[in-house]
């Protein structure tokens, strides 16, 4: 090869690592998809057919990247006229309590479902080493005052749809049989749980239906048809979209719509819309 020609390769390499390296921090970062997807539940009422339930996830209000791309997603949500929201942890990224702050300024704007908005916490919820409690209960107090009934361990029956919320797996309040042991299997259940790694745990109780989850943002960055390398979940199968449990349950693992990091490449952030339908 002359060295002309090998250098032009060089030059050609770095140019495409510098366009990969930008679009990776500054373009998929905040390249937002609504994701569209059918959600049979069984029991559903007749008058809850074809409304939607959006799930938006961890949106790690904090330092590490412009709160303004949060706002702008949620008006595009707002848009888009829910008639459920449910927010599945993860609200802040807790560094000092300065987060309280930015978390209520940007909750100013949390995106409402017509018929009712709930949420459960994310083990970044509760701090350092997910263990302060009074930071959970702040981050709690912060989002109820802005309309977003927050479930730890419980279940709130809303226009004929039950939400059942665990609070977070590592975190102090882990208690889901204290819930999912007194389920009516007559009432139409959706579940939120912020780890899919609590679906391998026999605490379930013979439930059947949805269970929706955060917590891995998908890996992050992800090579094209391979499995994302770091997640956050003992489970690897565990990485983003709709995983068939075998057992009658069905697991939603949303990609999420915040980052700890502002890289991202082949795994976008996500806001899910599911149409209710009779299963």
């Amino acid at each position: 090869m002359k060295r002309r020609t090998f250098l032009k390769g060089i030059a050609a390499a770095g140019g495409a690592g510098v366009i990969t390296g930008l679009y990776t921090w500054q373009v998929e970062p905040f390249w937002l998809e609504f994701t569209q997807h059918p959600m049979p539940v069984r029991n559903l009422p007749e008058e809850l057919v074809g409304k939607t339930l959006m799930q938006i996830s961890d949106t790690h209000v904090g330092t590490r990247f412009p709160r303004s791309y949060l706002v702008e997603s949620f008006q595009k949500a707002q848009a888009m006229n829910p008639d459920f929201v449910v927010y599945t942890g993860d609200f802040v990224n807790y560094e000092d309590k300065s987060q309280f702050d930015q978390l209520s300024e940007v909750y100013d704007h949390a995106v409402h479902g017509k018929l009712g908005t709930l949420g459960i916490l994310g083990n970044h919820d509760y701090g350092k080493d997910w263990r302060e409690d009074q930071v959970a209960d702040r981050v709690t107090d912060i989002v109820t005052g802005k309309g977003i009934q927050i479930l730890r361990n419980q279940q709130a029956t809303v226009r004929g749809l039950n939400i059942v919320g665990l609070d977070d797996y590592w975190a102090t309040n882990f208690k889901p049989e204290s819930v999912l042991s007194g389920l009516d299997p007559n009432l139409p259940h959706v579940v939120l749980c912020h780890n899919p790694d609590v679906t391998d745990l026999p605490v379930w109780n013979g439930y059947r239906g949805w269970i929706l989850s955060g917590h891995t943002h998908g890996g992050q960055c992800k090579p094209p048809f391979l499995r994302a390398p770091l997640l956050p979940v003992n489970n690897k199968r565990y990485d983003q979209g709709r995983k068939d449990l075998e057992d009658g349950r069905t697991l939603y693992i949303n990609r999420a719509l915040g980052h700890l990091i502002q890289v991202r490449f082949n795994v976008r952030p996500e806001i899910t819309v599911f149409t209710l339908e009779r299963g």
